[in-house]
């Protein structure tokens, strides 16, 4: 395995404005991770909030990714310590948070990826983030290096934007447009007015407090008017949309 290499570029990029394009990985497999990897995004999110994924499918896709360009980047099931702290001990130094939608709970995220007294991580003096033992600067570097994105999607998200984005720690917004369009009244339509403003908003509000913003975006026309929309991290599809959309083409070519 790659030892942590510090600091955490991913997270730099995102300080300092650079655009980042990503993909999300839903299909919980080493093999397709690695073909993922092999592209050239600049991150790549394993889901573990709507995929079949768990500890021990995580490790296997994080040694896929090994030596890769893509930072991976999980998204965690639930907003718990405990669950953090042992995706921090496999070796994710990239956060995505779902559903925070107060600034206690974006102070907890970032308080469970942090060892004390800047947070309540647990310690294991050999895992393999710390490459069991062997980084021997480990627990000097890594709090600063870990990167925390806090996903909006709820009303009551977006009402506490100011004061989630201000939380110390919090590194990025991120849009859920599903869930958002859902919370908003419009299921399935995150194309919807309403919705197109509220996420404009979110990205407006993100760059007031001198925070990134992203979004999931499959749709090509839907992913640039975010760029242009001020959007620096946007994941442009997932490996089982192109996976579906690819095989689906394939076999209408032949069977109409």
């Amino acid at each position: 395995m790659n030892t942590p290499t510090f600091p955490n570029k991913f997270k730099a990029a995102l300080a300092t404005g650079q655009t980042q394009i990503g993909c999300w990985s839903a299909l919980a497999n080493p093999i397709s991770t690695e073909v993922l990897g092999l592209a050239g995004f600049d991150w790549i999110v394993l889901d573990g909030e709507h995929a079949p994924n768990d500890i021990t499918t995580f490790v296997p896709q994080l040694m896929a990714l090994s030596g890769s360009h893509s930072a991976p980047v999980v998204r965690a099931p639930v907003n718990d310590p405990v669950i953090i702290k042992r995706l921090l001990d496999i070796g994710f130094y990239n956060f995505l948070i779902p559903f925070v939608e107060t600034p206690e709970e974006a102070a907890l995220a970032v308080s469970s990826t942090r060892y004390p007294p800047e947070g309540i991580r647990g310690v294991s003096v050999a895992h393999r983030s710390n490459g069991y033992g062997t980084v021997a600067d480990y627990f000097r570097q890594i709090n600063q290096n870990i990167t925390v994105l806090v996903q909006i999607e709820s009303q009551q998200g977006v009402d506490n934007l100011d004061a989630i984005a201000a939380t110390d720690g919090v590194d990025g917004i991120f849009v859920g447009p599903g869930d958002l369009s859902a919370a908003l009244g419009h299921l399935g339509n995150p194309a919807h007015p309403e919705v197109q403003k509220a996420i404009e908003y979110i990205f407006a509000c993100a760059k007031a407090h001198g925070k990134p913003a992203g979004i999931l975006a499959p749709a090509e026309a839907d992913a640039r008017r975010y760029l242009e929309w001020g959007a620096t991290f946007v994941a442009v599809g997932s490996d089982l949309g192109v996976f579906r959309s690819a095989t689906q083409r394939l076999c209408d070519q032949f069977k109409k």
